[in-house]
């Protein structure tokens, strides 16, 4: 498992006031992007790779 103590969390510009029901990204950490849910900060996160991440984002702004 990544150490994501030195993590930076952020939510997304677009979540709006839509209840907690929302994601945080950290991508300062080296090597990897981790994704957790905003509603339990202590929970379990996601890591993926850079290259995944991207390849998520671009993939998701295409399907908008």
């Amino acid at each position: 498992m990544a150490d994501l103590t030195s993590a930076q969390w952020r939510k997304s510009t677009r979540s709006g006031d839509n209840g907690g029901n929302c994601v945080e990204v950290a991508d300062n950490l080296p090597g990897l992007v981790a994704v957790r849910d905003s509603k339990d900060a202590t929970g379990p996160a996601l890591a993926f790779s850079p290259a995944a991440w991207a390849t998520f984002v671009r993939a998701t702004k295409l399907a908008l």
